[in-house]
């Protein structure tokens, strides 16, 4: 979806004011011009060999911005004394890194040490979203790569299992408002989930509930046939975050109203005063979602990113 130039000087001028370092849109106009274009082959050709590689890409994005800010820490490989974030319990369903070094590659041959991995991520994430039918947005860029990546800084990500009161807090350490929250919450729209992120939802509940009352009842036995004792750590034993979880709408949105949210984080949304209205309008709106969702993801893109950092050569390894 195409946005206004008002709209998006709006954007831009708004991450101006509140970034630590200026970013632009038209970082690379000289230096690379062909970057985005690159990016954009690579991710739509890797889309059409592997259909899980939307959510993953659009999930890295948001599990990067969310540890260090946007500088791609998550790339960066475990090395003998430390275990790197890719690594950590939240980031192993990420996965599709290749396609990140895949375009590298390609930029280091176009235009060497030139374009951060931090702004390969943050543009794949953009793309991703729009060949799914999602928003187009400009992504300003400039970002520079981190040198530090941890593990057990994982744990500062929002869980499956967070209340509106937590998932409030976590997204205002990053400078996100409840509105954000809410509209970034529907990047599930597309993807996957493992068992182990629900399954809690669906026995032994609480000392009064085995289930989950604020799922849907015949949902929930759904999910309990998809995650069966005997096999649900298998790759594929899960289920989809949505009913059209290849196509980026307002699907996700809806299915919270009608008790279908794969996450307790999801359904506790329609719980809530502060939220419950945002769900109905974005279930109703989906004009609506998509116009937030562009704007929150420049305002996640532009979180935390500082001046100083590297741009790398390759992706998983500091230079």
């Amino acid at each position: 979806m195409a946005f206004s130039k008002k709209l998006i000087f709006a954007m831009i001028f708004t991450v101006f004011a509140t970034s630590e370092a200026a970013l632009d849109a038209h970082y690379y106009d000289r230096s690379c011009p062909a970057a985005e274009k690159i990016i954009l082959e690579t991710v739509r050709n890797a889309t059409l060999y592997d259909p899980k590689v939307p959510a993953r890409l659009l999930r890295m994005f948001f599990h990067d911005c969310f540890i260090r800010g946007c500088d791609a820490s998550i790339l960066l490989d475990s090395t003998k004394p430390n275990q790197a974030e890719k690594d950590g319990p939240p980031n192993i369903s990420v996965r599709s890194f290749y396609v990140i070094e895949d375009a590298k590659t390609k930029l280091e041959r176009v235009c060497p040490r030139t374009v951060s991995c931090a702004d390969v991520i943050a543009i794949a994430a953009r793309d991703v979203v729009t060949l799914s039918g999602g928003p187009y947005w400009t992504v300003l860029k400039g970002r520079k790569d981190g040198t530090i990546s941890r593990a057990n800084e994982t744990i500062n990500l929002p869980a499956p299992t967070f209340n509106v009161s937590q998932l409030i807090q976590s997204f205002a350490s990053r400078g996100l408002s409840v509105k954000d929250m809410v509209t970034l919450s529907g990047g599930h729209t597309i993807g996957f989930s493992h068992c182990s992120s629900f399954e809690s939802r669906l026995k032994n509940f609480s000392k009064s509930h085995d289930v989950d009352p604020s799922m849907n009842f015949a949902f929930a036995q759904t999910l309990k046939k998809n995650c069966p004792r005997s096999n649900n750590r298998g790759k594929n034993a899960g289920t989809v975050l949505d009913s059209t979880a290849s196509v980026f709408d307002n699907d996700y949105y809806k299915q919270i109203l009608s008790g279908k949210g794969v996450f307790g984080s999801d359904q506790a949304l329609l719980g809530d005063y502060q939220t419950k209205w945002l769900v109905e309008t974005f279930a109703r709106d989906q004009k609506a979602f998509f116009r937030e969702f562009a704007a929150s993801m420049v305002k996640l893109g532009n979180f935390g990113v500082k001046e100083t950092g590297e741009v790398r050569v390759k992706s998983n390894i500091v230079n």
